[in-house]
């Protein structure tokens, strides 16, 4: 029960602290409400439990067998936040008259990428691995995955959920449009600045 609980912990430090997939879904409940962002909050959990279910496989073996697998992961992580920090700018400087409208709901495709991002974040993998291997499979290996595959989906959402509520608290003091763009821009380079830290500090890979 004690590596459960370090387990739990370490997944709550890291779903918590400021990072990509928190950015996002804080960004799209500032825009769209705190429901809107719920489709991403899903996505974002069932791409960790999806690692978390490789890893349980066997797929951790594939970093050892591949070893520019990591490096390739960082550098599609980091294309994908760059792109996203781009898009988020970019959009703020156009004309009123051209911009897109802000949509009331999370598209199918953004949920999509959300979920598939997940796969090519290597310090979600980070994250799964290293709980993997504090677990441990236990004296039950049944019912340590059913507890660490609770844990993953409840603290993650719990999580995100409250960054959420963050950025539809965050809006409702700055409901004008030049905070929007303001804040959009902050987004967009807070992104860059992840990609940059993905890229140029990456983090280690633990032994599964």
């Amino acid at each position: 029960m004690s590596a459960l609980l370090i387990g739990a912990g370490v997944i709550a430090v890291a779903t918590i602290t400021p990072g990509p997939n928190n950015l996002l879904v804080m960004r799209i409940a500032a825009r769209s409400g705190f429901v809107s962002a719920l489709p991403a909050v899903a996505a974002i959990v069932a791409g960790g439990l999806g690692m978390w279910a490789m890893v349980a496989a066997g797929a951790s073996t594939a970093f050892q067998t591949v070893p520019h697998l990591y490096a390739l992961m960082t550098l599609a992580g980091g294309a994908y936040l760059c792109w996203m920090g781009a898009r988020l700018v970019l959009e703020t400087l156009r004309p009123p008259e051209k911009r897109v409208p802000t949509p009331t709901s999370v598209r199918h495709g953004s949920v999509v990428a959300l979920f598939c991002f997940q796969f090519v974040n290597p310090k979600s993998w980070v994250l799964v691995l290293t709980v993997t291997a504090v677990v441990g499979n236990g004296a039950e290996p049944l019912r340590t995955s059913l507890v660490l595959a609770a844990a993953f989906t409840v603290i993650s959402a719990l999580c995100l959920a409250l960054w959420c509520a963050m950025g539809v608290s965050m809006m409702r003091h700055l409901d004008t449009t030049a905070a929007r763009n303001w804040i959009d821009r902050v987004m967009g380079a807070l992104l860059f600045a992840s990609a940059l830290l993905l890229v140029l500090a990456p983090a280690d890979m633990p032994n599964a």
